[in-house]
């Protein structure tokens, strides 16, 4: 958490870096759910992007859009909305993550093949190793996600982190990215790191894996999206796109659909 330099300038930056980047290992919405918690299926349409001018959904908004969580159970969700409301906070111009639906995004992912593991190492050992050498523990993603918010929920049973004031809840956060604190045997710097990566692909990623709503990152750093053809402008550089962003499920008439089809797993 920053003093001098706002976390918007730093979102936007960080967007304009990585907004091509394909999301998690699995990169699309579970196909269906791993150990669900909540089994009811997510609604399969977006509401119709507007236009890049309109204004950023309001609190009663996100309040009506709140997704049905197949992976998270309702403390898990708590800690989850607050939490990214944190790492990317809205302001008077723009929604943050929990406005642009990040924690169903999050939620999608974990309850599918990314969550259960799919692309992970699973036969050991187990043993600490290098940075260069990436991640080292037994735990596939869900696993390590319900393991670190159960001992985060025990440890704040008497004031829950959806309950504490914004410094108190920047405060926690950056006391997990620093490490040195056991989440029930997963390291907090490491769950602070896959949840601060989640968060950002949740806001960055095109609305069909769930987060993204209403294209409010892509509006925000002015990336058009998913046009299909960009056969016209290829001989011309610098030149700004005054256009509104398109994404990959839009339809005609501008809405958004998440397709429940689209794989889970790579072919």
């Amino acid at each position: 958490m920053t003093e001098e330099i706002s976390r918007r300038s730093i979102i936007k930056a960080t967007g304009a870096v990585s907004i091509a980047l394909v999301p998690f290992a699995s990169s699309a919405p579970p196909a269906e759910a791993a150990t669900p918690a909540e089994p009811q299926p997510h609604s399969h349409m977006m509401p119709a992007s507007p236009q890049a001018d309109a204004p950023g959904p309001t609190a009663d908004d996100t309040k009506a859009q709140r997704p049905t969580y197949l992976f998270f159970n309702s403390e898990e969700a708590a800690f989850i909305e607050a939490a990214v409301a944190r790492l990317i906070p809205s302001d008077s111009e723009w929604g943050g993550a929990l406005e642009a639906g990040v924690p169903n995004y999050i939620d999608k992912q974990l309850a599918g093949a990314w969550g259960a593991g799919e692309r992970l190492y699973r036969s050991g050992p187990w043993q600490p190793g290098t940075p260069s050498q990436g991640y080292q523990l037994p735990y596939t993603p869900a696993e390590l996600f319900h393991t670190a918010l159960a001992a985060i929920n025990k440890s704040l049973a008497r004031t829950p982190f959806a309950d504490m004031s914004d410094a108190q809840q920047d405060d926690y956060l950056a006391g997990l990215e620093k490490g040195g604190t056991d989440l029930g045997g997963v390291p907090s710097e490491i769950f602070f790191a896959q949840l601060w990566q989640s968060t950002l692909e949740g806001f960055f990623s095109d609305p069909v894996y769930g987060g993204n709503r209403d294209m409010i990152s892509w509006r925000m750093i002015g990336f058009p999206g998913a046009y299909a053809s960009y056969y016209d402008l290829v001989d011309q550089h610098g030149i700004k796109l005054d256009r509104p962003p398109v994404s990959l499920a839009q339809d005609m008439h501008g809405h958004v659909h998440m397709d429940p089809n689209i794989p889970a797993s790579s072919p």
